[in-house]
């Protein structure tokens, strides 16, 4: 039972709120000035006892705040009652929007009326969410300011997740089309495709949706739907049209069908091992009732499916009063030839145990039990494990191993491990992951544009490691536990930085309420992906993997480095690949010998620096061209040169697309000795007919953006314009980027060139 709040301070808080707020029925509306407003879309975790922020920077308002401000806030939440929620004007004051009030309702949606006439419009002006209690998380969804106080006209926006996906012709695609109010009131949109290929089909479930609501998109190919990339074009029509793209890539129908796992289904496991949990005194550890009741429905569901499965009991190495190990073998394929995939089914004593790790044997379940309905030509033996006593230890995973004969082990090509695959904050990681055995996985999330790396927070902490220690191939899937993302990850995974992949590891609070949908997903998908390869018969296309040995160089200006790249035929035939480099400093240059091998082979890279090289750290990329290209990364060190420079210009083009999402133009710094100015220089030439359309920023390495344009200058066409940006506080190193945004219909443009000097000359 939640705790109840005492009256009194209820009451109070709300005398405080409505001292400080005008209601919004009552507020007045003058006209509107589109740069006295913005909105954050940003999702913001809100942790137990703690306070976050959310800012919104105004740029170019003429006039001063009105008395009758509007900010609209979303906030997702288990109780409200928690929170204290501020607006937090530009010279620190705080507007009180919401003091802990409405007890253990769930969510914030509402729009507030401030009185912000004694304010400065411009500047950063920040949503404060405080957590002042223990038991419930959320998150910032979204909020708005409108400093004019004018009621905004309906309008609103539309994404999908994932944004592409493959699959072999004859099968289907998923995914989510989000719709999201972005000023005044929500409205129903009704959702279409166009820019399928011949042969395919896209069904929305629901066909309409009022925005803030999701549909599920199927898009279903026929064995004769052409192999190719095609952007398919997404389309949500209310009072306007919005669109997003959806990139499906299609493989030949001529090799294995690879199925589309549910992730409904996989979530409706997840709820099951919750009730066994709350049933069973609130956990599912290895020696209680809660993990024999999930042994009994793993093996239940199993059984009827048509597997072979046996309890292993844990006779030695286990916590005493540990439940057995659930193994199951799908029939046929070739028994010397052995694709293990396991995840561990017992939790810690804290609770459920929802990520951790009820996601991964969710995620294995509803593979099984797909292969078992679609029943394939085996080409090799495919077998599950839930193991035991994992949180004590790796012990069920490392007896399974010890009891095994060595004809046994040298038998299993690979094993693979799923563990935490819903984490909330989540990152993208496989193990082992330039490994031969990890091709498969690395190649889905590669397809996914999700850019995996190695987990190394999960190295010798779960299962795979005890067939590792036995000299058995592994890899496999996780998502992140209690290490932070840090800024870089955010950047490409999105989520919070500075925050713990999952913030509820080992704790009461992983429920289902602890699960990211798309993670979850983008994991079974690739689990599906990995067994179809691995073990299904048929034609695979012709794949390959390429690697670096060693994986980095340091070399002194003027002299060179050398590594061996590495290929491997994954599927199909051998096939001639060619190798190229790209990411060299300047006076640099990379030659291969030979330049083209078949795989299975490899080549020397040689990288030769002049003396006038540029001092830093540079990450090399080899691509291998065949049917398909395949890439990995050489880091390379250079030393005593020429110190780098503090100055660069990106030329290349980058499109703007029309009322679309956020292009970046990258610039990456190097060698650069000092410390950026208080007067960097921002030289930026974008073309476009209604530059009042743009916001334009200067994104630092680590994250931070500084507002160079919010949408000033109306019907003008293009910025040609240098700005002076205070970085001084920023490392100077790193990736610098220039991001454009488009925020209203009928005009795009491109970014043509810009600059950035960091020590420009007073």
């Amino acid at each position: 039972m939640r705790r109840r709040r005492p009256l009194l301070s209820t009451a109070l808080a709300t005398v405080v709120a409505a001292a400080m707020i005008v209601p919004a029925a009552a507020a007045s509306a003058p006209s509107a000035n589109l740069a006295c407003s913005g909105a954050s879309d940003t999702d913001v975790a809100i942790g137990d006892n703690t306070t976050v922020e959310s800012p919104i920077t105004i740029a170019d308002c003429a006039s001063a705040p009105s008395a009758t401000s509007r900010v609209p806030v979303k906030i997702v939440h288990t109780y409200i009652g928690d929170l204290l929620v501020s607006l937090v004007a530009p010279d620190g004051t705080a507007y009180p929007l919401h003091n802990r009030t409405g007890g253990s309702a769930d969510n914030i949606d509402q729009t507030y009326t401030v009185d912000l006439s004694s304010e400065t419009a411009n500047g950063t002006w920040r949503l404060r969410v405080n957590d002042n209690a223990a038991n419930d998380v959320g998150r910032i969804d979204s909020w708005s300011l409108n400093l004019g106080g004018s009621t905004p006209a309906d309008d609103f926006s539309v994404a999908v997740s994932p944004a592409s996906g493959s699959v072999a012709a004859g099968s289907s695609a998923a995914t989510t089309v989000q719709t999201q109010t972005t000023s005044g009131q929500a409205q129903t949109v009704q959702l279409t495709a166009s820019g399928l290929p011949s042969g395919a089909t896209a069904s929305f479930n629901p066909a309409s949706v009022t925005t803030g609501a999701n549909s599920a998109l199927t898009i279903s190919t026929s064995a004769s739907t052409p192999a190719g990339t095609y952007p398919v074009t997404v389309r949500a029509a209310g009072n306007t049209a919005k669109t997003a793209t959806y990139t499906l890539t299609v493989t030949s129908g001529g090799g294995v069908q690879i199925p589309d796992i549910d992730i409904t289904a996989v979530k409706q496991h997840l709820t099951q091992f919750a009730t066994i949990a709350s049933q069973n005194g609130g956990n599912r550890r290895s020696t209680t009732a809660g993990y024999r009741a999930s042994v009994t429905y793993v093996k239940d569901k199993l059984a009827a499916a048509g597997f072979t499965v046996f309890e292993q009991p844990c006779t030695s190495g286990c916590t005493t009063g540990a439940g057995p190990n659930v193994i199951a073998e799908w029939p046929g394929g070739n028994a010397s030839n052995v694709y293990m995939f396991g995840a561990h089914l017992d939790s810690v004593s804290a609770g459920s145990g929802i990520n951790d790790n009820a996601s991964g044997s969710s995620a294995l379940l509803e593979t099984a039990l797909v292969l078992a309905r679609t029943n394939p030509t085996m080409l090799n033996k495919v077998r599950f494990a839930w193991w035991t006593d994992e949180e004590q230890g790796l012990n069920g995973s490392r007896f399974y191993v010890s009891q095994l004969p060595s004809t046994e082990r040298t038998k299993i090509k690979t094993y693979y491990n799923f563990d935490m695959v819903g984490s909330v904050n989540g990152g993208y990681f496989i193990n082992n992951i330039n490994s031969t055995q990890s091709a498969h996985m690395k190649a889905y999330w590669d397809s996914l544009s999700l850019s995996p790396e190695e987990n190394t927070e999960g190295r010798n902490r779960s299962d795979d490691a005890s067939f590792t220690n036995a000299g058995i191939p592994a890899s496999g899937y996780a998502m992140g536990a209690s290490a932070t993302k840090t800024s870089a990850q955010a950047a490409k995974w999105g989520g919070t930085a500075g925050s713990a992949f999952d913030p509820c590891y080992h704790r009461a609070c992983d429920t289902t309420a602890n699960i990211s949908d798309t993670h979850l997903n983008r994991a079974v998908d690739g689990i599906a992906y990995t067994l179809w390869k691995s073990a299904v018969g048929g034609s695979p296309a012709a794949d390959f993997s390429v690697a670096v040995s060693p994986t980095s160089g340091s070399v002194t200006a003027g002299s060179s480095a050398s590594a061996t790249v590495q290929t491997q035929t994954v599927t199909g035939q051998p096939q001639t690949v060619q190798l190229s480099a790209s990411g060299l400093p300047a006076g640099a240059t990379a030659s291969f010998n030979p330049a083209a091998v078949s795989t299975g082979g490899s080549s020397t890279l040689t990288i030769s620096t002049t003396a006038a090289a540029v001092n830093g750290t540079f990450p090399i990329t080899i691509t291998a061209a065949g049917s398909v290209s395949r890439t990995t990364t050489y880091s390379l060190t250079v030393t005593g040169g020429s110190g780098g420079s503090c100055s660069g210009t990106n030329p290349n083009d980058v499109a703007i697309p029309d009322a679309g999402a956020a292009v970046d133009s990258d610039l990456v710094i190097s060698g650069c000795p000092v410390a950026p100015s208080a007067r960097a220089s921002v030289a930026v030439n974008i073309r476009h007919t209604y530059i009042g359309d743009l916001t334009v920023s200067l994104i630092a390495p680590d994250g931070t953006a500084y507002s160079l344009h919010n949408r000033g200058g109306g019907s003008a066409d293009n910025i040609n314009q240098t700005y002076t940006v205070d970085v001084s506080t920023e490392s100077a190193n790193g990736t610098w980027k220039l991001r454009v945004r488009d925020v209203a219909q009928a005009d795009v443009g491109t970014i043509d060139t810009w600059s950035l000097d960091l020590n420009p000359a007073v």
